[in-house]
Parts: structure tokens; C-alpha cells; sequence
């Protein structure tokens, strides 16, 4: 009998690395679940944790720690690396000079060893690490996927939810587009409510409602993360939750609709970065790009956005090729 095994990797076995084999392991996403950390050390302990974790449970997964090249046969490699002694205190683009000399270091290495299925990257700042991942690994831009804005559409829906009368964010369909970051828009030109169009729902309920505080709400789904940051001093099972969930539609072919950061080629009207837009995901990993028809203010927050993404996407490259010289 022939079987295939499912084989997920995790690079980078922090907050967020936990959190995301934790739910794999639990869920029985996975066959194998491969963890791999800088401190060896510490991704064997967690491994040997995991193992006592999943007698009490019905997943079958095993779960072994291996050095970085031990990545290379995984189907999926989840990211989520960063430096331990940095918390951005405004920006994730905070982040990017200590995450980019980690990526410098990492792709070269699983691209070597013949690392050739998915990358989901959720390192930040997510779309600059994302297209960096692209143009190192050699990879068709398809199998390269940040999470983006995927999180931050859920935070989105959440709150429309809230001031919708606790309708279940589920029937709400919603996208937050561009930087996982500060530039982010909410495409308000395609919500809807049950399939109804966001505009045509409040005139319907404009007894009850009233109008919708469209800023208040993007923002407070903008910036949600960072109301958890400052509280606990770490995101992680958000995020981390969302990584187990890019990795399980990929191996199940889901074919889900999901906001991603992704290389555009032309789509949009933008090239040579990755951006958050809605994607369908599958084995192949990004199947198809949707292109949302924004209205002219959304597209001019889009392009910005996208502006924002070029100019440190430049700025990395210039800096990596002026240390090499």
C-alpha cells in the first residue's frame, strides 16, 4: 500500500512556533512535524514535550527536532524565526534589519539541502521577509506565502460583528488589504453580511444600527495586535493557529479563500513585492490571486501601502548587497 506522509516543518520555536505545533499536533494535521531552533537544545525539549502531550489525545503525530537541512523533505516549512530581544515598540518594520539577516542566513542553507515545497512565513515585517524568501529560495512565487493581512481580516470581521448585533464572523465575508502593518486598508467596497452587501445591510438596519463607524472599526482591526502585545508582551496563538491552518489547506487541498501576502505580477497594478490580498489556498499554495475591483480611495491606500512595502523591500537589498561588496 502506497502512503503518503505529511511532513510539516517549523523553523523558529518561540511564542509562535509553539503555538503553531501545538495546535498540528492536537488537531493531527501532520504525520511528522519537524521542529527546528536555533537552540537545539531547546527545540528537542519541546519535541520530548510534545511526546508526552499526545498519549491523551487521538492524533498520531510524531514529532522530532531536527537541525535546519532536516527541514528540506517537509512538504510545508512554517517561519516564524525572529530575534528573541526584539519587541517592536511602534512598527514591525522595527523588526526587519534583525529578521532579514536571519533570512540571508536560512534560505541559502534549506535551498541547498533541496527544499522544494511551501514556505508560510509569518517573521516580521511579513511581507518584506515574505518576497525576501521568494527571491532567495529560487521557488515559484506560488509556494511562497506570508500570512499578511489573514489575521488581521479575522480581527476585521470580528469587529464588524460586534457592532452588527454579534452576528457570527463567520457569514461575514471581509478583507483587510496590503502591509500587515500601519498602511493596511479594509476593502469596505466588498463586505458583506450574509452575502448582502455592507451598505445595503445598514440601510435595512438603520432603525436598529444606525451607520457603521467605518474607521473606528478598521482601526481597531488595524492595530488589535499590538492591544495584545503591549498586555502580555508576545502574539502567539492567534498567529500561531493561522499558520497550522495555512499548513493543513495545503495538504488537504482545501481550495479556502484567505488574505495572504503574496508576490504580485501585476496584479493590483504592482510587481516585485508581496502584499495582503485574498487568495485561494491549495496543495499547489497559492492557487489563485482574487483581484477585488477596490474603489479609487481603497486602490490609492492599496498603492501607498504597496509604496511602503517597495521602499524597505529596496532598502533591505541595498543594505545586504552593500556588506557583501
Amino acid at each position: 500500500m502506497n502512503e503518503t506522509i505529511r511532513k510539516v516543518g517549523i523553523v523558529g520555536i518561540g511564542n509562535v512556533g509553539k503555538a503553531a505545533a501545538s495546535t498540528i499536533v492536537h488537531e493531527n494535521i501532520a504525520d511528522e512535524l519537524y521542529l527546528s531552533d536555533i537552540d537545539s537544545e531547546r527545540a528537542k525539549g519541546e519535541a520530548y514535550d510534545f511526546e508526552d502531550s499526545i498519549e491523551l489525545t487521538q492524533s498520531r503525530t510524531r514529532v522530532i527536532d531536527v537541525p535546519l537541512e532536516g527541514l528540506a523533505a517537509c512538504d510545508v516549512i512554517l517561519v516564524a524565526v525572529t530575534e528573541r530581544s526584539q519587541i517592536p515598540s511602534q512598527s514591525r518594520l522595527e523588526l526587519l534589519k534583525g529578521t532579514a539577516a536571519i533570512t540571508y542566513d536560512i534560505v541559502p542553507r534549506l535551498k541547498k539541502a533541496g527544499f522544494q515545497g511551501k514556505y508560510v512565513i509569518a517573521t516580521n515585517p511579513c511581507d518584506i521577509i515574505t518576497y525576501l524568501f521568494y527571491k532567495l529560495s529560487g521557488l515559484p512565487k506560488s509556494h511562497v506565502i506570508g500570512t499578511g493581512t489573514s489575521l488581521d481580516s479575522m480581527r476585521l470581521r470580528k469587529q464588524i460583528s460586534k457592532v452588527v448585533g454579534g452576528i457570527d464572523p463567520r457569514s461575514i465575508n471581509a478583507f483587510m488589504v496590503g502591509e500587515h502593518g500601519d498602511s493596511q486598508i479594509a476593502a469596505w467596497s466588498h463586505v458583506t453580511i450574509g452575502g448582502q452587501p455592507l451598505d445595503q445591510f445598514e440601510e435595512d438596519n438603520q432603525d436598529e444600527l444606525g451607520k457603521i463607524d467605518r474607521p473606528s472599526v478598521e482601526d481597531t482591526a488595524r492595530h488589535f495586535g499590538w492591544e495584545i502585545l503591549t498586555r502580555k508582551g508576545n502574539t502567539q496563538f492567534g498567529i500561531g493557529n493561522e499558520l497550522a491552518f495555512f499548513a493543513k489547506s495545503i495538504l488537504n487541498n482545501a481550495h479556502i479563500v484567505t488574505a495572504a501576502s503574496v508576490v504580485q505580477d501585476g496584479e493590483y497594478g504592482q510587481t516585485d513585492l508581496a502584499i495582503g490580498v485574498p487568495i485561494v489556498l491549495g496543495k499547489h499554495g497559492v492557487e489563485k490571486i482574487i483581484k477585488l475591483r477596490l474603489n479609487d480611495q481603497e486602490q490609492q491606500g492599496f498603492n501607498a501601502s504597496a509604496e511602503l512595502i517597495k521602499g524597505y523591500i529596496k532598502q533591505t537589498l541595498d543594505e545586504h548587497e552593500e556588506t557583501t561588496k
